[in-house]
């Protein structure tokens, strides 16, 4: 019998820049910060994107002033929305479709990040008690990513994440329960820039918490749920982030870190994390 596929390791799930139409280079805007080196509106190809829609200074972009490409993942809806809603016609082939393309490209980024956090409960043993529901919900929204243009442009997104939140806690609540000791609650908290170096938060909620430059290095982030938790810039050299709950590589790439930082075997050491 062949070893089943984990939820988060869905082909569907991950983000295929050779099957999309560099929809994030052109459907969304940035502004000229420490993340981008100019300004640029939605529906306005970056000058970096290429006639295969590949960028062209991929390899460079830190070096360029472009951070915020290298911390942005769509989660697979850029393929999704290319192949399945505009059935592999692009935007440069019919024009008359790529406002409608720009406009369904992040409601299904979303969608599909929900899927993303559903996929990782679903793979955690000890919330079995939820995951048949969480299957259902994952049906529901996958069948959904499938439907038209139209379709997704009338979606209620905070209705659908709503839905999908209560679930999510669950699971986070049973994952958290086989933690000893008492786990402190941080959920939502504002800790930009705190000082929290060799912090014990094994288990600890920190959904949703403002974690902007915050010094985590050393600290025990083992089995901490960190769904929604904003990274930028924290300090994660030698954190051990094992088993951490709803953990994304978007959070990861938008970190600082370095060869001892411990993380999910399904995640990865972003290329700009210090040796």
């Amino acid at each position: 019998m062949s070893e089943r596929i984990p939820y988060t390791a869905q082909p569907d799930l991950q983000a295929d820049c050779g099957s999309c139409f560099g929809l994030c280079c052109v459907a969304l805007p940035f502004s000229r910060s420490s993340d981008f080196p100019e300004d640029k509106s939605a529906g306005t190809p970056c000058g970096n994107l290429q006639e295969d829609f590949r960028c062209g200074i991929h390899q460079r972009l830190r070096d360029q002033g472009y951070n915020g490409c290298t911390v942005f993942d769509c989660f697979g809806a850029g393929q999704k929305v290319s192949q399945v809603t505009f059935k592999g016609v692009s935007w440069r082939e019919e024009p008359d479709s790529a406002r409608a393309m720009y406009e369904v490209f992040p409601v299904v980024r979303q969608l599909q990040e929900l899927l993303k956090y559903i996929a990782q409960a679903l793979d955690l043993p000890a919330a079995g008690p939820v995951h048949r529901e969480l299957r259902r919900a994952y049906e529901r929204l996958d069948a959904l990513t499938g439907d038209t243009a139209e379709t997704l442009l009338a979606v209620d997104v905070d209705a659908r994440r709503g839905e999908v939140n209560p679930l999510l806690l669950r699971a986070s609540e049973l994952a958290r329960a086989a933690v000893p000791g008492r786990k402190k609650n941080h959920r939502g908290a504002h800790l930009m820039g705190a000082r929290l170096r060799g912090a014990k938060l094994r288990g600890a909620s920190l959904r949703g918490a403002l974690l902007v430059a915050a010094d985590l290095s050393g600290a025990d982030l083992r089995d901490a749920d960190l769904i929604g938790a904003d990274m930028r810039d924290t300090n994660l050299c030698g954190a051990d982030l094992r088993g951490a709950l709803f953990l994304t590589q978007l959070q990861l790439n938008a970190a600082r870190g370095d060869a001892r930082t411990k993380v999910p075997d399904t995640l990865s050491h972003p290329s700009h994390w210090t040796a």
